[in-house]
């Protein structure tokens, strides 16, 4: 089994990809840089499922 997601990181991942969808790629390290400088998110464990959770969002809506 995998590890479960909390629906606040899909929540905020979902929102901000709606907001910026230019800005996020299916690249982590890029989306991680991006979430750091866009500085909304305060911890680093918060923002690396977030970044984690868009690569996965990013790769779904290309298909």
């Amino acid at each position: 089994m995998g590890r479960i997601r909390t629906a606040m990181v899909k929540k905020i991942a979902r929102r901000l990809v709606e907001k910026y969808p230019e800005l996020f790629t299916a690249d982590f390290e890029h989306n991680k840089n991006v979430l750091k400088e866009l500085n909304i998110i305060p911890t680093k464990k918060l923002r690396n499922r977030v970044a984690g959770y868009m690569v996965r969002i990013v790769k779904n809506r290309k298909f």
